[in-house]
C-alpha cells in the first residue's frame, strides 16, 4: 500500500518481526509508518499484549492497537519443523529480521545471525535484548519494571528525598526507548548496508540504553573522576523542580539562561533581583537552584495560570500549562497539527490513534497504510493457503 506520488522513505524493505510486548513492536511501527513492509510472526497463542485489556474484542487490546499498527501478521508455530521451515522461507528474501526472542534460544533453532546469512547474506539481523550479551546478566529476563529499577532510574527518587522510596515512572519507559532506539539502530544498519552492501548483526540492549539515557546528564561530576561515583545532576534532583501552583491551577515556568531570568524577576516587578548573582552568574544560580525554585513557586501563586502565560509569553520565557492526557484531545496545537487521528477499523471499528511525530518533505510517515492485524490474519497471503 504505497502513494506514487509521495513514496515512502522505507518502501520494498522488508522486515521480519519476531518480538513481542511493545519494546520490539513499537521499533517496527515506527519502520511500518516509513513504509516497511512488516511481518509480524507470532505464534498460535498470539502476541501476549493483545490480550492487555481494556478491549472490544479478543485478542485485539487497545496497547496492541497502538504498538502494531502498518504491519501483516502470520501465526508460526517455531516448536514445529514445518513452522521453522515457513520461516526461513520468509527469510530468503528480507532485508532484516528482528528478535525479542533470547539469542541462545535462536541458537538452539539455527535462527542465530550467523547460519541465517549463510542463506541470505543481505539479511540485518537484530536482537532486542533485555542486557547485553557479553555481561554476567546476559540470560537474565527483562520487563520494564526490572530494568528501571537495575538501571538507577527507579533510585532517582531517593537522590532527590533520601526518605523517599525509590520509585517507577509511570509509563513504560524502559521498553519504549528501547524501541526507538532499535528503531534507529534498524536504520542505520540499511544505511551501512546500502553504502557497503555489508549487511551486519545489531545488538539494542534495553538495560545498557536506559542507562546511557540517563548518564547523559547524570553522570555529572562523574566524568572527572578516576573512580566514578559523584553522579547526579543537581538542577534535575532538587525537591523544588516541579510545576508550580497558581491561583487557579499549576504551571512550569522555566527562565533557564541569565537573560531569561533577568527578564522574569522585571515582569514581575522584582527589579532588587536583576543584578542579583543568582541572575548574573550561571554557576551560582546552580549552586543555589532550589531556593531560586522557591522564590519562583511564591510568586507563582499571585496570578492565575492564563495571567502568566500571557505575561511569560510577553517576556518570551517558557511556560506551559500544567494538563492531565485527558485534556491533549482539546490540546489547540494538537488540534492543528491533527496529532489525532480517527480510524476505521475492519474489526474493531471507530477507534483513536496518534499520527507519527516525525514529518519529512518527501517521504512522509503514514499512520493509515494497514490497521493493527488479527492473529494470523495474512497466512494465506504471505504463506500461502493452508499455511503451506
Amino acid at each position: 500500500m504505497t502513494d506514487e506520488n509521495n513514496p515512502a522513505i522505507l518502501q520494498d524493505v522488508k522486515i521480519v518481526d519476531l518480538t513481542s510486548v511493545v519494546f520490539g513492536p513499537l521499533a517496527t511501527q515506527m519502520l511500518g509508518d516509513l513504509g516497511a513492509d512488516v511481518i509480524k510472526v507470532e505464534g498460535p497463542e498470539g502476541d501476549l499484549l493483545r490480550q492487555v485489556q481494556p478491549s472490544r474484542n479478543k485478542l485485539m487490546g487497545a496497547a496492541f492497537l497502538g504498538t502494531n499498527r502498518n504491519k501483516r501478521s502470520v501465526v508460526i508455530d517455531l516448536k514445529t519443523q514445518t513452522g521453522l521451515d515457513q520461516l526461513r522461507k520468509l527469510l530468503i528474501d528480507a532485508d532484516v529480521m528482528i528478535s525479542s526472542i533470547r539469542p541462545a534460544a535462536l541458537a538452539r533453532l539455527s535462527l542465530d545471525p550467523e547460519t541465517l546469512r549463510q542463506e541470505n547474506p543481505n539479511l540485518i539481523t537484530v536482537s532486542a535484548t533485555g542486557f547485553g550479551q557479553d555481561g554476567p546478566y546476559a540470560a537474565k529476563p527483562a520487563f520494564d519494571d526490572s530494568v528501571q529499577s537495575v538501571s538507577g532510574l527507579a533510585s532517582l527518587a531517593t537522590l532527590r528525598d533520601p526518605e523517599a522510596p525509590p520509585a517507577y515512572a509511570p509509563t513504560i519507559l524502559a521498553d519504549k526507548l528501547g524501541g526507538v532506539t532499535a528503531a534507529y539502530a534498524v536504520m542505520g544498519a540499511l544505511f551501512h548496508r546500502e553504502r557497503t552492501g555489508q549487511a551486519q548483526h545489531v545488538e539494542v540492549p534495553m538495560f545498557e540504553t536506559l542507562a546511557a539515557f540517563l548518564l547523559a546528564e547524570h553522570m555529572d561530576g562523574a566524568t572527572f573522576e578516576e573512580t566514578p561515583q559523584d553522579f547526579g545532576y543537581a538542577r534535575m534532583l532538587v525537591p523544588h523542580r516541579r510545576p508550580v501552583q497558581t491561583a487557579d491551577g499549576y504551571i512550569t515556568i522555566l527562565p533557564y539562561t541569565n537573560v531569561q531570568w533577568a527578564r522574569f524577576f522585571q515582569a514581575v516587578g522584582r527589579d532588587d533581583m536583576i543584578d542579583h548573582v543568582w541572575v548574573t552568574d550561571m554557576d551560582a544560580r546552580s549552586r543555589n537552584i532550589g531556593a531560586v525554585y522557591d522564590m519562583v513557586a511564591q510568586i507563582a501563586l499571585t496570578r492565575t495560570t492564563d495571567e502568566w502565560l500571557d505575561l511569560m509569553e510577553q517576556a518570551d520565557i517558557p511556560a506551559m500549562p500544567v494538563r492531565n492526557l485527558s485534556d491533549l484531545p482539546n490540546d489547540p496545537h494538537l488540534a492543528a497539527t491533527g496529532f489525532f487521528q480517527r480510524i476505521d477499523h475492519p474489526t474493531e471499528g471507530a477507534i483513536w490513534t496518534t499520527r507519527p511525530p516525525i514529518r519529512f518533505s518527501a517521504t512522509p510517515a503514514r499512520h493509515d497504510l494497514r490497521p493493527a492485524p488479527g492473529l494470523g490474519e495474512h497466512n494465506d497471503e504471505i504463506i500461502g493457503p493452508g499455511g503451506d
